[in-house]
């Protein structure tokens, strides 16, 4: 077995009391310090309290201990990295002067060691950086320095790992889609879940698909093109919750249904794949979570 110990720690130039009002969001729904959404959100089962039980992406935990506004312990639970812990303070360091620091510890074999080295350290580094950089950003008003570098591993595991769209029926309020094409030849849908700080306006969504745009409502844009042998008709419908695409297809003659039955072969390939792409360069394109979620503090 080995002991994994990580530390950051950072230099806040503001008061303990502000910093210490931000880490007490954590894991609402206007949580300030998560790097939300280009990386996992902290969701947990109850307000933020010692017992509340949660994690964020695959690795899960449990809340210790808990000093407001100065101390958060998290405890390893279920068969993760190994057993130990996380935790971030505050510590006061003048009136307004504050170090945050975030520890890791854990005691895992060797084998998950190494795996964390390897893989995962890249990506806990820049989210534990990007963190205290939403701090200053929402205890400051803007980030006194250029923002944490995400070094190419990070990146490559980000995408390795990004959400990944399911399959769904095409929804019933696709009012868009349903109208322009009443008796379509053929029909799919694909989901992802919107995670915290992504846009709920489908035109965010423009570019998930190269065609033109055919119709706009509040939820819903179209999009589709014409050809002489089909007609084919993407819908991107928003809700609080989630993007789906769907399409569906009008076939004109015999010429259309051979052609189509070599493209739907690959058609749900591209539609995951574009859907994800999109997904990934929304998230990627919001606010910091430190820009968004900033309001008065302390």
């Amino acid at each position: 077995m080995r002991t994994l110990r990580n530390v950051h720690e950072r230099i806040i130039e503001a008061p303990a009391e502000t910093v210490g009002a931000l880490l007490d969001r954590l894991a609402t729904s206007d949580d300030p310090l998560f790097p939300t959404p280009v990386w996992p959100a902290m969701v947990l089962d109850r307000p933020l309290g010692v017992g509340a039980d949660g994690g964020h992406g695959r690795i899960r935990y449990k809340v210790t201990c808990y000093e407001p506004g100065r101390s958060v312990r998290f405890d390893t639970t279920g068969d993760g990295l190994g057993a130990g812990y996380h935790r971030f303070d505050i510590e006061t360091l003048g009136p307004d002067r504050c170090r945050i620091s975030h520890i890791l510890e854990v005691t895992t074999s060797a084998a998950k060691f190494t795996f964390f080295k390897l893989a995962i350290e890249p990506v806990h580094d820049t989210m534990v950086e990007e963190i205290f950089d939403n701090a200053e950003r929402a205890a400051l008003g803007s980030l006194p320095h250029p923002p944490a570098r995400r070094p190419r591993r990070a990146l490559l595991v980000n995408r390795l790992l990004w959400l990944r769209p399911t399959g769904v029926p095409v929804p019933a309020n696709a009012r868009l889609l349903h109208a322009a094409v009443e008796r379509p030849d053929f029909t799919d849908a694909w989901r992802m879940p919107l995670t915290p700080g992504m846009p709920r306006d489908p035109q965010a969504w423009r570019h998930v698909l190269p065609f033109t745009e055919r119709g706009a409502g509040d939820h819903e844009l179209m999009l589709g093109e014409d050809a002489s042998h089909l007609d084919f008709r993407a819908s991107v419908l928003v809700d609080e919750d989630s993007v789906t695409l769907a399409t569906a297809v009008r076939l004109h003659h015999t010429g259309g249904r051979l052609y189509f039955a070599l493209a739907r072969i690959f058609h749900p390939y591209l539609a995951r794949r574009a859907l994800r792409r999109a997904h990934r360069r929304v998230a990627f394109a919001v606010p910091p979570a430190g820009e968004r979620n900033a309001r008065a503090t302390g």
